[in-house]
């Protein structure tokens, strides 16, 4: 049996390079970065590959796509209610652990090792002996265990941390010293030097990041947010940060995006600012993911990370 694909992505020129040297067996491809450009040849393909954004809107014009392969791992603008689910829907997962990993730890690193304060003093032309701090014996709390924070816990083990988990309830990681569920939230956070948040964007984790959790952080506690937006109550930790109940937070996600510029967080001396790019999606990493499908939908094998609409991931 045939198949036609379409690439809808603002990277296609590139995933059509990189799909079609894979030589794919019995596939046609029609490949477009514009929107306008989704044509009756495409609206036929009953494959689709590409960014949920762009897919989504088009969506009800692509009344062939048996499967949609997602180039993100979010797909929250394809879970939209209005929107038709009778197809199986893949997203990008396990490719996105090495950035980010490089993400946090480099900026738990710039934290501990007092980079940012040592480049202030020298712009001063201030000699300053004040001792840097080490991530060796520090406690780092996951939101999220999945694949990008079993990474991160790798990593952590790396430098010697110790390790919280918080999930629904799997305890998968072996580089995890203690799993927390459902109401252990503040027991999870108390004694946290470090809370990183890699949760999916779901009903049950929106706003998990709120005045309970943050209360029970201590002072020292960092906040790093490199999943969702939605995971957090912006104003529990706007307050949490310009009171000084903890020591600073470094937030890649937000609730609106671009963050407006009136937003407190672009005013406050101890946030950091990194407007989604912690760990972007790179055609290299994610056009094997659609190979690899591919190939197990040749074959009648079952496809790799499929979405549960109602679950939300």
């Amino acid at each position: 049996m045939s198949h036609d694909l379409l690439i809808l992505s603002r990277h296609a020129p590139e995933y059509l390079k990189l799909i079609s040297a894979a030589r794919l067996p019995d596939l046609s491809i029609v490949s477009t970065t514009d929107l306008t450009q989704v044509s009756d040849r495409a609206a036929a393909c009953d494959i689709v590959f590409g960014e949920p954004a762009l897919i989504a809107p088009v969506l009800p014009k692509l009344t062939s796509a048996r499967w949609i392969q997602s180039t993100w791992a979010g797909v929250e603008p394809l879970l939209n209610p209005s929107l038709r689910r009778d197809y199986t829907l893949t997203n990008a997962r396990g490719v996105f652990g090495a950035l980010m990993s490089e993400y946090v730890f480099g900026y738990m690193l710039a934290h501990e090792r007092l980079v940012f304060a040592k480049r202030d003093a020298q712009a001063a032309g201030l000699w300053d002996p004040t001792p840097p701090g080490s991530l060796r014996g520090k406690l780092v709390g996951l939101l999220g265990v999945g694949t990008i924070g079993a990474a991160l816990a790798k990593t952590a083990k790396h430098f010697g941390m110790r390790v919280r988990g918080y999930t629904r309830g799997t305890q998968s990681s072996k580089d995890v010293d203690e799993y927390f569920h459902g109401d252990a939230k503040a027991a999870f956070a108390r004694d946290l030097d470090y809370l990183v948040c890699v949760m999916p964007n779901t009903p049950a984790t929106r706003t998990l990041v709120d005045r309970t959790l943050l209360d029970a952080l201590p002072p020292r506690a960092v906040f790093i947010n490199p999943g969702r937006g939605s995971t957090v109550d912006e104003s529990a930790l706007a307050d949490a940060l310009g009171s000084g109940r903890i020591a600073g937070a470094v937030l890649d996600v937000f609730q609106a995006e671009p963050l407006p510029r009136t937003h407190v967080f672009w005013t406050l001396p101890n946030v950091i600012i990194t407007s989604h790019t912690a760990a972007l999606s790179a055609p290299p990493d994610i056009a094997p993911l659609f190979i690899e499908n591919y190939r197990r939908l040749l074959g009648g094998g079952p496809l790799m990370h499929r979405v549960d609409f109602d679950a939300g991931y």
